[in-house]
């Protein structure tokens, strides 16, 4: 693979057409790190990838262009404030908050060591997106570490889903609301894929998405709001499920989906991880800080020579299990 260098007196930068985005080794910075902002921020900004430089202290110095597309967070909302108190706020897949335990980017400054990772931010309109990132350590030309650069890649597969989208309003098969997929589109395709099970033995499972006492939030907040919450949960869904899966707007407050090729435990893994995806996600409002919402959810594997009403109750009947138990749970 043939290589390319671009350097300056302190700044050796090896470059690769296949490995640009993640370079296989920790940066060469100068000694005082402020200095080649310019520099640094002129190259960045023709990644696509989120890509932002911090110092010893986790001080954002550097937020590229790429990392406004993903986040929804501008350059001046984010340069000068420390990264374990902006906006992104990392979690992991159960939803537990990684500046406090377990940052990346913290270990990249205390280890030197480069370190990957998925994860899921949080984008400015409140909803959680899945990223993939990438922390390397920056030294000086003595080898003294003075901070770290992230890389972080959208994996939600956002291109083909404003294809999906496109596709789906030609044939008037999109929520007005929400913009996902409507019931008459879900129908269709938990038909084909029951066709499919059958021919095939391909395996899928459904979920029902129930928001928990949304009633209250159109009575407290009012029904502006409560649109604002069915477009959040509907937008953190749709990011943290595949492009081969299929979430849409049952009606009301309710969301289903159809996890393609999965056995029982997967399907249980998926509707975990959207529960708390839910749960750590939330809203500005100007009478709280956030606003906060759960789901309860219920889910059924599909079975050979069932029909699509049949497999519906059963998934409606797991749903109201888990509304019975406590709410903010999975039956399935």
């Amino acid at each position: 693979m043939t290589a390319e260098k671009f350097s300056t007196v302190d700044l050796p930068i090896r470059i690769t057409r296949e490995e640009s985005a993640f370079p296989a080794a920790p940066f060469i910075a100068s000694n005082n790190l402020e200095l080649d902002a310019s520099l640094y921020q002129s190259i960045l900004d023709l990644i696509e990838d989120g890509v932002y430089f911090v110092d010893q202290d986790r001080r954002i110095l550097l937020w590229n262009k790429g990392a406004e597309t993903i986040t929804g967070f501008s350059r001046d909302e984010v340069l000068g404030r420390r990264c374990a108190e902006n906006q992104l706020r990392h979690v992991d897949q159960s939803g537990r908050l990684l500046c406090v335990n377990g940052c990346p980017i913290e270990r990249a400054i205390a280890t030197g060591v480069p370190l990957e990772a998925d994860a899921f931010l949080h984008h400015k309109l409140g909803h959680r997106v899945p990223v993939r990132i990438r922390t390397l350590p920056l030294r000086n030309q003595h080898q003294k570490l003075v901070g770290a650069v992230e890389v972080f890649r959208s994996i939600a597969a956002d291109r083909k889903q404003d294809q999906l989208i496109q596709a789906l309003s030609l044939l008037a098969m999109l929520d007005d609301l929400t913009r996902l997929p409507n019931r008459r589109h879900f129908d269709i395709q938990l038909d084909r894929r029951l066709a499919e099970l059958g021919r095939f033995g391909w395996p899928f499972g459904v979920l029902m998405i129930d928001i928990d006492h949304f009633k209250q939030v159109n009575d407290t907040l009012g029904h502006p709001m409560g649109d604002e919450v069915l477009r959040l949960v509907g937008r953190t869904l749709s990011a943290n499920c595949r492009v081969l899966d299929t979430v849409a707007r049952w009606g009301g407050e309710e969301f289903t989906a159809i996890i393609a090729n999965v056995e029982e435990d997967q399907l249980r893994g998926v509707a975990e991880k959207l529960r708390a995806m839910v749960e750590c996600s939330g809203l500005p409002n100007a009478e709280a800080s956030l606003v906060r919402v759960t789901v309860s959810v219920g889910g059924a594997m599909a079975r050979t020579h069932e029909t699509a009403l049949e497999l519906m109750a059963r998934v409606d009947e797991m749903l109201y299990a888990a509304k019975r138990g406590g709410r903010n749970r999975v039956c399935l």
